[in-house]
């Protein structure tokens, strides 16, 4: 509302202005004077003026008044004036009239450099790539100079669409024309070579600029967490930290969200402390990272305090926090806040009903997710992306709709993903669904031909059923495909130190205690009847090594190392890279009723707390 009101008087005091820029030009209109003394007595006076208005109304976006400025400009006859010109394609530009602004650009008689930059910019800032390179291009040619802003803005536009091999000629020119070492053109060439992928290249450019912005670095830090190395975002980030260097949000708001990717809350704790140091804790990109961050580290209600602490939340936030509440399997409070974000007047977006779509299906509440998605489409005018169908397909699959789920993948507008047909096969194997699991997984062997992960699943459908036949040809499909199953890997932090479990781990300096600790573990297990469920496991192998392999999964490691040096009492948090299995979320359950203790799992789909021998996915995952 005081943002509504703040530009109710804007506009109304612009406006005022308009009109009296109307009238003086009126006034002298209607004077018997001559077309030159028009021009002398505007240009006296009121060309400041005018030129001050066409500024207000490209920082406020206010295309009609801008309009109107560019009509007195003409009627006066300052058309031809270049920085007039300039000023009126800025305008446009930032209002997003490119065709207005080029027409503008192709009529002046003069140009300066300002201009160019201005209409490549334009092109940059609304994602034409190929007509700021084509502009470019068009300055070499009319002989015209670059300037490190030219040059910075084309790697820019590079950027948006991935243009690996024009920035590289771009990287090239800047080298011939010794812009290289700017820092606003060296800024650029990370930037999109990181966006890219090509992380190496980024790091090679940023270590090779003589003077680097706090842009530069926060950029650096973004391309390490955009490529998933977590790791060295964090090293980057305390390595500027080490030389002194001021935070921007941007810098911080990537560390915590590596420090989500990666578990670590202490190490996010100790970046908050440094936004509340440097006086950009309320930033709301810091506020929205660090809501994600204490999600991602098993701590939800710390997320919702951080939440509740802000006066007036965006829809950033709120979809921050309904992240959570989904992720946490807190399906009721998810919807519950849906509402409630409405009442406060905030209107959901794509991600809120990704957010709330996935509530629905971690508790297989179908009629709700129908409801959900139709509102998203006939109220709130959304249109249904491909993370918005993969959910529906989810909740369809999981309440046993398979037929339904199939078909509405038939309808959809674009072709399936991976993930949709990941989920199709996994709900076949929960109702044991032979004939469209094997669609499924035809789909999948197609798009995804290396994952050994689609190979195990359809054989585990196949063993559920006593096929077999079919279980020794999937076994012997998998050998020929030469596909490879990601190995699990589970983690877990212990005072700033995080420590990393492979099955069968080896290396772990306390391998040997906790392997001891392991058996002792299991033995009291098997007391209040637990047994492996070895259907889980699929190695060609005899049951009692069936038995070792499954007891030997990363996750169930973690946990024994988490006993042995956690206090009593204390909840013991284990991030994992795959889905946990069935004799592990078994497991856990037990583990969780034998230590006292709560039990955390974050696996690829989502939050298990295990408490009291229950889980809170209510074995619905």
């Amino acid at each position: 509302m005081r943002m509504l009101k703040k530009q109710k008087i804007l506009c109304n005091s612009f406006s005022l202005q308009v009109r009296h820029l109307l009238a003086i030009s009126n006034a002298m209109a209607e004077r018997p004077s001559s077309k030159e003394l028009v021009w002398v007595g505007i240009r006296a006076t009121h060309v400041s003026e005018l030129q001050h208005l066409l500024q207000s109304s490209a920082r406020n976006r206010a295309a009609i008044e801008g309009m109107a400025c560019h009509a007195q400009i003409i009627r006066v006859g300052l058309r031809a004036d270049t920085i007039t010109s300039n000023m009126l394609m800025n305008m446009y530009s930032k209002c997003g009239l490119v065709e207005s602004a080029r027409k503008l650009f192709d009529e002046m008689p003069v140009r300066s450099l300002v201009s160019w930059n201005t209409m490549v910019g334009s092109h940059t800032q609304n994602g034409d790539c190929e007509k700021a390179l084509v502009l470019f291009m068009q300055m070499q040619k009319e002989g015209t100079s670059c300037s490190e802003f030219t040059v910075s803005s084309v790697v820019c536009a590079c950027a948006a669409k991935c243009c690996v091999f024009e920035c590289k000629q771009l990287h090239g020119f800047a080298l011939k024309t010794a812009l290289d070492s700017n820092v606003f053109v060296g800024t650029a060439l990370l930037d999109v070579y990181a966006k890219c992928g090509l992380v190496k290249d980024a790091n090679l450019v940023f270590e090779c600029m003589p003077e680097r912005s706090d842009v530069t670095w926060s950029s650096m830090v973004a391309g390490y967490v955009q490529n998933e190395l977590y790791e060295e975002a964090l090293v980057l980030f305390h390595r500027a930290q080490a030389m002194g260097l001021e935070h921007n949000q941007f810098t911080i708001s990537s560390a915590l969200s590596a420090c989500a990717a990666r578990a670590a809350l202490i190490e996010g704790k100790q970046v908050q402390a440094v936004s509340c140091k440097t006086g950009i804790g309320s930033n709301i990109f810091v506020i929205s990272s660090l809501i994600d961050m204490y999600a991602k580290c098993g701590i939800i209600e710390e997320a919702y305090t951080v939440f509740s602490s802000v006066e007036e939340k965006n829809v950033v936030l709120w979809n921050a926090i309904l992240s959570g509440f989904s992720r946490h399997v807190r399906s009721l409070e998810a919807m519950i806040y849906f509402e409630k974000m409405q009442q406060m007047g905030i209107c959901p977006n794509d991600i809120t009903y990704i957010s709330v779509l996935s509530a629905c299906s971690h508790l297989g509440l179908v009629e709700k997710g129908r409801k959900y998605f139709d509102l998203m489409i006939r109220v709130h005018n959304v249109s249904p992306n491909v993370l918005h169908y993969s959910c529906m397909v989810d909740i369809l699959g999981r309440a046993g709709l398979l037929h339904e789920a199939k078909d509405f993948i038939d309808r959809m507008p674009f072709d399936a993903t991976a993930s949709m047909w990941g989920s199709l096969l996994a709900s076949c194997r929960i109702y044991r669904n032979l004939e469209l699991a094997e669609v499924a997984a035809k789909h999948l062997f197609e798009i995804e031909p290396h994952n050994a992960g689609n190979h195990v699943l359809l054989s585990n459908i196949y063993a559920a059923n006593d096929r077999w036949e079919e279980v020794a040809r999937a076994r012997n499909l998998l050998k020929e495909s030469k596909a490879k199953k990601e190995r699990g890997k589970s983690w877990i932090e212990i005072k700033h130190k995080v420590h990393s479990f492979m099955v069968g781990e080896r290396n772990h300096p306390r391998i040997v205690e906790i392997y001891l600790k392991l058996e002792d573990l299991v033995g009291e297990m098997k007391k209040i009847g637990y047994k492996a469920k070895t259907e889980h496991d699929l190695h060609d192998v005899e049951e009692s090594r069936k038995q070792e392999l499954l007891r030997h999964h990363s996750e169930k490691l973690a946990l024994t190392f988490g006993i042995m040096v956690l206090p009593h009492g204390a909840p013991i948090r284990i991030m994992k890279n795959l889905r946990i299995c069935g004799d592990c979320h078994s497991f856990m359950k037990l583990a969780s009723s034998i230590t006292e203790r709560e039990i955390i799992v974050r696996d690829t789909n989502r939050f298990h707390h295990f408490k009291n021998g229950y889980c809170s996915c209510g074995e619905f995952w």
